[in-house]
This record gives structure tokens, C-alpha cells and sequence, in this order.
């Protein structure tokens, strides 16, 4: 094989593959609306063409205290689509690199209150966030309510009510 031919082999795959890896245009994706309610507010961005969840940012400097917590704001209020919530979920890097986790996590479709993320520390020091900073995730993902039923008894299984590492740890054999 020339060359030349496996060069233009070469550009060619590599073509398909950013075919590939595009994502459906922006005009396909369902919308979420934002309100910056603060100046120094940022939107949410997808910090790669695949990520689940898109960044968000904080409004304003602020301290989360050792073995503390803090309500950390975005400036942003949103309406999600009925049918869905936002998840709030922790940025990796924060939590192996500093020990930061995100807790109470669930925005419901008719919250319109500012988007606020709490975070938890659980180092030995302080954590200080400056302006900007990315600080957690947002994830929108579809909801399923059901009903509720009351009975007297459930369906037997094998686990039955085993909880909390009841499977164990090792690799099933």
C-alpha cells in the first residue's frame, strides 16, 4: 500500500470518527430555561461532548469550613420540563482531590427558587471556592411516579432482607 493511499486511509477514519462522536444538534435537545438571577452567574456547560452532567459554577466566593458544610450559589434559577428533575451531583476531581461531596441533590420541575448546592467537606481543612469555580454537576433525568400501595405481604426472593453488604465484597465465582 502507498503512502499515500494509507494516509487518505488514515484521514478517512478519522472523519468517520468525528461523525461518530457528534451528538444531536443543539435544535433536537430538549430545553431547560435559566434565569441569571446574579451578575456573576454562569450557565451550566458540558465539559465534554459526552458528559451527563453539565457543570455548574459558582456566583460568588465562599468557604466550606473542615468537616463542615456550605450552601454555595449559582445565580441561576431554572424550569425544568414537567416529567423530569435535576440531579445535583459531585465533580469527581473534588471529590478524590479534596474529600468535597454535594448532598441533598433533587430539584423537583416546579422548584423556581435559586439554584443553590450544598456542599460537605469532609477534609481536615478548610475549602475555600472562588467565583467560577465548578463546583458540582447537573444532571436532568426522567422521573417514573408511581403509586404507592400498602399490603400485607411482599413476594419472597432469594436476597430477601439482606441490606448493607449482605453480598459481600469478592467477585462472584
Amino acid at each position: 500500500m502507498s503512502a499515500l493511499v494509507e494516509k487518505e486511509n488514515i484521514v478517512n477514519a478519522e472523519q468517520l470518527e468525528i461523525k461518530k462522536a457528534r451528538i444531536e444538534p443543539a435544535e433536537a435537545k430538549m430545553a431547560v430555561r435559566f434565569i441569571r438571577v446574579h451578575e456573576k452567574a454562569r450557565m451550566p456547560a458540558y465539559g465534554s461532548i459526552h458528559a451527563a452532567g453539565a457543570d455548574l459554577h459558582a456566583a460568588e466566593a465562599s468557604v466550606v469550613p473542615a468537616k463542615g458544610k456550605a450552601l454555595i450559589t449559582t445565580g441561576l434559577t431554572m424550569e425544568l420540563p414537567a416529567g423530569h428533575y435535576g440531579r445535583v451531583a459531585p465533580r469527581s476531581g473534588l471529590a478524590a482531590k479534596h474529600f468535597i461531596d454535594v448532598g441533598a441533590g433533587v430539584i423537583d420541575s416546579d422548584y423556581r427558587g435559586e439554584l443553590r448546592v450544598l456542599l460537605f467537606n469532609f477534609s481536615d481543612v478548610d475549602f475555600e471556592v472562588k467565583e467560577g469555580d465548578r463546583i458540582a454537576q447537573l444532571i436532568c433525568e426522567k422521573i417514573s411516579q408511581v403509586n404507592y400501595v400498602e399490603v400485607e405481604s411482599l413476594e419472597d426472593t432469594q436476597r430477601g432482607d439482606g441490606g448493607f453488604g449482605s453480598t459481600g465484597v469478592a467477585a462472584a465465582q
